[in-house]
């Protein structure tokens, strides 16, 4: 036993890398899933949206890229699926240039499949620079800062912008939000201004710095990164995914707590080999 110990604490630093490149490939070929909570502040947003009723329309802010589309995709879809299904129209508007290509044809996607109308349904307005400035105009007017949408229609006419025309006009305005401008810009520039409702989800990395906004009041739910999509992903799917649905982060999410669990297994046996050993030396 005490053999096996030693070699162990001595064992090839390849045959850890190996143990973890497994914990990592074999959820994905062999899905499985580990039960987790819901946190709070998703649940808020959740609920959020579950109040909204029938017919109403709500103005999301896509604000990802590339690099953050893993962290914040998942709830991109998983929050337009919700929002469809509860028969609630889309406005969205993005102030991030790599956003459109990515956000875009998943918009066109999801609404497809719950068969809504481009324009009577959902509109896409596209991308506006100029960052805090945009989210002032947005806040003021909303046709004025977007004359038309993406495909050149005057905005005027679009039938679902009928109404609405200030920030404050919508019952929620949704922030996905990579980093900057985005949440924190929203809320410092227009949420106390208007007194706006507004969600955000936000990657992984800027989730501690928008707690306090949510514990004040100014955010009325908050997902942050990967977990956060995972556990709305959980609430907007409780029996699982229909067909042709896949739950990115909840797959992805797996992976992570597998691979965590593999590096927590190592470290403890690690532990008691060493003080075994050592207990062993010393006596001996």
């Amino acid at each position: 036993m005490l053999a096996l110990l030693r070699r162990f604490q001595e064992m090839d630093r390849r045959w850890v890398f190996l143990g973890m490149g497994l914990a990592i490939l074999i959820p994905l070929l062999f899905p499985i899933t580990l039960d987790f909570e819901v946190d709070e502040r998703v649940r808020s947003l959740y609920d959020a949206v579950e109040e909204l009723p029938a017919g109403s329309t709500v103005l999301i802010s896509a604000d990802f890229d590339p690099a953050s589309r893993p962290e914040l995709e998942p709830f991109y879809r998983a929050h337009l699926e919700h929002l469809f299904r509860k028969d609630v129209k889309v406005v969205m508007l993005s102030l991030w240039d790599y956003a459109p290509p990515l956000v875009v044809p998943i918009l066109d996607e999801v609404a497809a499949r719950h068969g809504k109308v481009y324009g009577t349904d959902y509109v896409f307005l596209g991308f506006k620079p100029g960052k805090e400035l945009a989210i002032k105009a947005i806040g003021e007017n909303i046709p004025k800062t977007f004359p038309t949408d993406s495909k050149g229609t005057p905005t005027d006419q679009i039938p679902v912008m009928v109404g609405y025309r200030q920030a404050k006009d919508f019952p929620l305005l949704i922030s996905i939000s990579a980093g900057f401008p985005g949440t924190r810009e929203y809320v410092l520039q227009i949420q106390g201004q208007y007194d706006l409702k507004i969600a955000s989800a936000c990657t992984a990395v800027s989730a501690p710095d928008y707690i306090p906004f949510y514990k004040a009041g100014q955010l009325v739910g908050l997902s942050g990164g990967m977990p956060g999509s995972a556990q709305y992903e959980k609430l907007v799917y409780p029996q699982g995914p229909p067909e042709g649905v896949r739950l990115l982060a909840t797959q992805a999410i797996n992976v992570l707590n597998l691979g965590h669990l593999y590096i927590i297994g190592l470290i403890v046996l690690g532990n008691i080999a060493f003080f075994l050993t050592r207990r062993a030396e010393a006596t001996a």
